[in-house]
């Protein structure tokens, strides 16, 4: 099988460089998986998870706020909002997130909130939770 050079970028850091079997992102019509010889493609994504398989079979699992992801060529770019591994999130932070958005979103017909916001918020926070094991 070949491989795919697999680059990941946040406005921060270049979070991810090298070689893959296989990448597993949430595009905003579902999931799709990117192989070798995958025809050209340039997609948006959502908040999720995406699955990075090495070209040792190993499969990492990060959690992803969304962006934009370009693959050509065997050559698969991802432009993410954000991007961790499951050891880099901060569980804690993520709970507090996710109990303001909820708060939020309860008092949303007596203060003006920006609803969208925060039900992204809340979706961020559900999903760093889930990807580190700590949603209950």
């Amino acid at each position: 099988m070949g491989e795919l050079f697999v680059e990941v970028i946040t406005p921060s850091k270049q979070a991810f460089n090298g070689k893959a079997k296989s990448v597993t992102i949430p595009g905003t019509l579902g999931s799709f998986q990117v192989l070798f010889n995958h025809a050209p493609i340039l997609s948006s994504f959502e908040i999720g998870v995406i699955k990075i398989e090495d070209v040792d079979s190993k499969r990492q699992i990060f959690a992803t706020g969304g962006g934009t992801v370009e693959v050509r060529n065997n050559k698969v770019i991802v432009l993410a909002e954000s991007f961790e591994s499951p050891e880099e999130i901060d569980v804690e932070r993520a709970k507090r997130a996710m109990e303001r958005a909820k708060e939020r979103l309860a008092k949303k017909r007596e203060e003006k909130i920006d609803v969208a916001r925060a039900e992204a918020a809340l979706k961020r926070a559900i999903n760093r939770l889930k990807i580190s094991g700590n949603l209950n």
